[in-house]
């Protein structure tokens, strides 16, 4: 199980998180939605160890990690992968090189083995006989699975997805999305997405959380998180979550 407590953070002499306490549900899809700079990339970084917190505990599985460091958090992160904005491949590999970098790097492994496993998720994202591509022959929707395979093929525990469909049209907006549901039932991994897409979430999604100025202001799922009585959250959520949320107050 995934679980924040009590985190708090601040960037540049703001602050950011403020006070976040948050159980992801293990084995199901959670998305966080919230206003553009909520901070909501940062809790994800939080969750993976890529930031610590300046207070509060991130908990994986009844360890610590917000204060590990080296080899142990090193450890903790084979449970995951993460699955950034822009995919995040390297522009000089081909797509196969790109997903077969976590396989040769981390794991050590070599030949048949790596070539096997990669042809396996390459074909699972519907890129089957693209290896031999670099990423700038392909357009954005196949970027994105290309990422998304290079995080599949470590079998992770754990996915985070990180505004997954940003700069894609609404027809591959979906597919994309349809992509993330379909492997995260078929493998059965805990999934945390960071998202705007509203109201498309509420369809694909097992849990939804609300990032409002620092907390986590509402978590349920989605039948019962869009009967939510919070009228700013009501507001955000029926105009698709393009409203700016008022700010929060500054600390005194």
């Amino acid at each position: 199980m995934l679980k924040l407590v009590g985190v708090k953070k601040r960037l540049g002499g703001q602050p950011v998180l403020q006070g976040i306490d948050l159980t992801i549900p293990p084995g199901k899809l959670t998305t966080i939605i919230g206003r553009s700079g909520e901070g909501k990339s940062v809790l994800l970084k939080h969750m993976i160890g890529l930031l610590q917190p300046d207070e509060g505990q991130v908990w994986v599985d009844g360890v610590e990690i917000s204060r590990l460091r080296g080899h142990a958090l090193n450890e903790v992160r084979k449970r995951f992968a993460m699955l950034f904005q822009g995919a995040a491949l390297f522009d000089s590999m081909t797509v196969f090189e790109n997903v077969a970098f976590p396989l040769r790097e981390r794991l050590r492994m070599k030949g048949a083995e790596v070539t096997k496993r990669v042809d396996e998720k390459l074909a699972q994202v519907g890129l089957g006989g693209m290896g031999h591509k670099f990423p700038a022959e392909l357009s954005g929707g196949m970027r994105k699975r290309a990422g998304l395979a290079r995080a599949l093929v470590m079998q992770p525990e754990i996915i985070l997805f990180d505004e997954p469909t940003t700069g894609l049209d609404p027809l591959m907006a979906k597919s994309i999305h349809d992509l993330i549901t379909s492997t995260q039932r078929t493998f059965g991994f805990t999934a945390v997405m960071v998202s705007h897409e509203i109201p498309e979430i509420f369809g694909i999604s097992d849990y939804v959380a609300m990032l409002k100025q620092g907390k986590i202001a509402a978590m349920a799922p989605p039948a019962e998180f869009q009967r939510t009585a919070d009228p700013e959250i009501t507001e955000f959520i029926s105009v698709g979550g393009t409203m700016a949320l008022p700010a929060a107050p500054p600390n005194r």
